[in-house]
């Protein structure tokens, strides 16, 4: 009787082990998507980024074409094991390029008027808005993570299994796009 009694805990403990490492994969997972759904966000607003830019290369070629070849050569691609730092900097080239492509338009009232720039801002605003979304669904899953990380029981194996807690994505500024 003693062995049986000894076998149904050594069972419940692999079973709760088990259940443990599954649920912390599970929130892992769910954070590395959301990473990877703003990757895929930030390159369609890298793309409509770039379409505006060639709208403002019949105004302002010189101004246009190093903003081109900064922003190509600044962009990198957001993936599921990207850190919210990389996030933060290709934000960063994204409002940058849209505060220097704004002092075109208002130099060039044309081309604020032109049907395809107000096509192109209102999808770079849409993109943010996603972007804007993925982080805070991405905050929601780390905070999940994190919490479960630091909960007891659940504390003693997350180490054995390698679970870190992860960092948050931080607003240190909101992209804000110029509705023209």
């Amino acid at each position: 009787m003693g062995y049986f009694i000894i076998g149904v805990l050594i069972a419940f403990l692999a079973m709760w082990i088990i259940s443990v490492q599954r649920k912390l994969v599970g929130m892992d997972e769910n954070i590395n998507y959301a990473m990877s759904q703003i990757g895929v966000q930030l390159s369609s607003c890298f793309d409509a980024l770039t379409a505006l830019l060639d709208l403002t290369k019949g105004y302002a070629a010189h101004e246009s074409q190093t903003l081109i070849e900064t922003v190509k050569s600044r962009r990198s691609v957001i993936t599921a094991t990207s850190k919210p730092e990389d996030v933060l900097k290709q934000e960063g080239v994204i409002s940058e390029a849209l505060g220097r492509i704004s002092m075109v338009a208002e130099q060039y009232p044309e081309l604020k008027a032109n049907e395809n720039y107000a096509k192109c801002m209102n999808a770079v605003d849409s993109y943010e808005k996603m972007v804007r979304t993925s982080r805070l669904i991405y905050n929601d899953s780390v905070t999940r993570l994190n919490r479960e990380l630091r909960m007891f029981p659940t504390s003693l194996l997350a180490g054995v299994f390698g679970f870190r807690q992860r960092e948050y994505l931080e607003t240190v500024e909101d992209l804000q796009v110029m509705t023209f």
